[in-house]
Parts: C-alpha cells; structure tokens; sequence
C-alpha cells in the first residue's frame, strides 16, 4: 500500500486556477490514485491513525460505491471540523475560496485547521446525510452503513436530533440552576428549555414519552415532573436548598428570594393552605422543611361573600326600620351594627346604610324575589 519509491507517471488535472494539479496520478499497475490518497498511503512521514484505518476499511477491506465513500469521507471531515452530524440539508462541501469562511468549533483543540480536499469541493453533504436517515427509516440502509455513521455520532430522525438538543440544553440549565424545574420562560444558549420541559411533562403524563427519554431526563433531576404543579415544586427545592446551606426557615414574605422566588412568602402560603396540600406535599414540607400548619389564631378572617355582605346591611336597614320606625334612610346616613356570637367575638361595624338603600331601589329590577320581600316587609320605598 506504500507509494511507489520509483518515480511513476503523472496524468495531472488541470487547477481551477489554470496550472497542474495532480488530483490524480498513475500506480506502476496503471491504477489512479488520488491525492489524498496518495498522501495518507506515503509512510515516510507520520499519519492520523484513525484516518488511515477508515481508508483501509472503505477502499481495501470492504469498498464501497463512490457516492458512498465520497460522504463518508465528507462525513468524519465535517465530523472533525465541527464536532457533529447536524448538518443542513443544503450544505455543500465549500470550495478551496469558501473555506476561509468557515471555522473551527470551539470543542476542538488548537493547531493547523483541516482542509476540505479539492475532489469533494460541492459534494451535496447535506442531502447525503438526509438520503441516509430517509434509506434508515425505511430500513433499507445496509448495516455496516449505518454504523459508519453511528460511529460518527448520528441520530437518526429529526425528532431524535431535537430531543437531544432539548435535553442538552436542559442540562446547561440544570447544571447553572441545580434542578430541572425550569419556568415557561426559562431560555439557555438560545433554546426555550421552559416550554421543551413542559412539553416533555405533559408527554410523560400522557404516557406518551419514551422510557429511555424519561430516565434520561430523571438522571438530571429525579423530581423533574412532580405529580402537582411544577412551580410548587420548584419554590420547595429552593426553600430545601436555603436550608442546606444552614439558613433559618424564611416565614415572612420578602424576606428572601431566591432564583425570582419570594420563599418567604412560599412558607406562609403552605402553612395557611395546609389543607389544602396533597398528603404527599403535607409530608415534604413537614419532615423534609420543618414547616407546621398555621395556628387557628394564626389565620385570616375568611372573606365575606357577596351573599353576606348583602345579609349584614339588611340587617342594618331592619335594625334602622325597627329604631325609626320607617325606611326613608338619608344617602348619606351610616348606621352601626354589632355582629358576631357572644361577648368575645362580637365586633362594631359602621355602615353605609343611606347609599346601600339607594343602590337597592335603582336595582329593583334585578334583583331575586326573595329579596325584594324582604325589603317590602320593612316598608321600602320602590321608585
């Protein structure tokens, strides 16, 4: 396989700047070899040795069609000058004056950049690659093809190549964030990794999401897709986080935030909402974040509702009937009430009866029968 010592015949091609370009040149058998190849196969100097094996295995031990050889020779040069297989589908081998124009990615170690040889200059890269996961698709790729490429780092379908930009994206967040409980808007390295996590968590309640994907995902962060709302979640792995750090348990609002979460706030609202938590969420926030349900002295006054807003000023109007002796209220009359059960609960409460009765005669047609009478029972003035 060495290059011949003696001097053989060249059939030289013309350049595309005019002048002789051995792109080729003639074996003492009389076979063309090309220049690449004629290059990699001269010992006299050192050679890559991965390169030199996929020669081998292409061209002497198993050779494949032309087209064929040409992509995957296209394939691992792409390979090595970006780091992928996430190739456009119009992308074409660039020329000896457009590769100035492309660089080399990030991820790969200094020294002299790689150059596309001129016999693939315009190879249509791109639609290679897409031919292959179409024939792959259908299972018409032979396999020995298919793990040339596999070697290279393919993925097969379109889905598969988001789902793994998805879940490397979602592991830059989680590696800066320390958990995978991303809000709607969470954004990393240009990828809406909030709404990819949504989406995945309503695949994997849905039954729909692959199991290798779901523990994929699970190795990131166990508790990924909580069995409750995800923002609940997430405000108690901070709170949790807070604590290993050897802070107090935050119980007033704006005391702390955290990654835009009030924690303090958070507390509260579980220790007055406490029925209202599932068991499992009762148990976390008590054996895992110590918090305890709120006191019975502790809790807000629930809020009066309409019905008994509208209770407690008839109430006033009945007790001004019954003091006057009529319902011919002034508009801006206040009348106070006690209301509550016994001496300790009792409570004065000032009312605005004059403009209520006001309101209640502009609204007579609206108003439900039943209320209607009772407000005739203590002589109200209809208009």
């Amino acid at each position: 396989m060495a290059a011949p010592q003696a001097p053989s015949h060249s059939t030289g091609v013309q350049s595309r700047e005019g002048g002789q370009d051995t792109e080729s040149t003639e074996g003492e058998d009389g076979v063309l070899i090309s220049v690449p190849a004629r290059a990699l196969l001269k010992f006299s100097t050192p050679r890559d040795a991965a390169a030199l094996a996929a020669f081998i295995n292409l061209r002497v031990l198993n050779p494949e069609k032309e087209h064929w050889r040409r992509g995957v020779e296209a394939a691992v040069l792409y390979t090595r000058l970006h780091g992928h297989l996430k190739i456009p589908f119009t992308y074409r081998v660039p020329d000896s004056r457009e590769q100035e124009t492309e660089g080399r990615s990030e991820e790969q170690s200094e020294g002299v950049r790689e150059r596309w040889p001129v016999s693939l200059a315009g190879f249509p890269l791109g639609q290679w690659i897409a031919d292959a996961r179409h024939l792959h698709a259908r299972g018409r790729l032979e396999a020995e093809r298919a793990w040339q490429l596999e070697q290279l780092g393919m993925v097969w379908s379109h889905r598969d190549v988001a789902w793994e930009e998805g879940l490397t994206a979602a592991r830059g967040w989680a590696k800066g964030n320390g958990h995978l409980l991303a809000p709607l808007d969470a954004v990393h390295q240009g990828h809406k990794t909030g709404i990819w996590l949504k989406n995945a968590r309503a695949d994997a309640r849905a039954q729909t999401l692959a199991p290798q994907r779901r523990e994929q995902l699970e190795d990131i962060d166990p508790s990924w897709c909580p069995a409750w709302p995800v923002e609940w979640q997430r405000a108690f792995h901070l709170v949790r986080q807070h604590l290993e750090a050897h802070r107090v348990l935050p119980t007033a609002p704006g005391e702390t935030l955290h990654q835009g979460e009030d924690l303090g706030r958070w507390v509260t609202a579980q220790r007055l909402g406490w029925d209202r938590l599932t068991g499992g969420q009762q148990w976390m926030c008590e054996q895992v974040l110590g918090i305890e349900p709120a006191a019975e002295d502790e809790k807000p006054k629930p809020r009066r509702t309409q019905s008994d807003k509208w209770a407690l000023n008839y109430a006033a109007a009945r007790q001004y009937y019954e003091r006057e002796g009529h319902l011919r209220v002034p508009r801006g009359h206040v009348e106070r009430i006690v209301t509550g059960d016994g001496r300790e609960n009792q409570e004065e409460r000032d009312l605005k009866l004059g403009s209520w009765i006001s309101n209640q005669r502009s609204r007579a047609a609206t108003l439900p029968p039943e209320r209607v009478q009772q407000l005739s029972e203590i002589e109200m003035r209809w208009p």
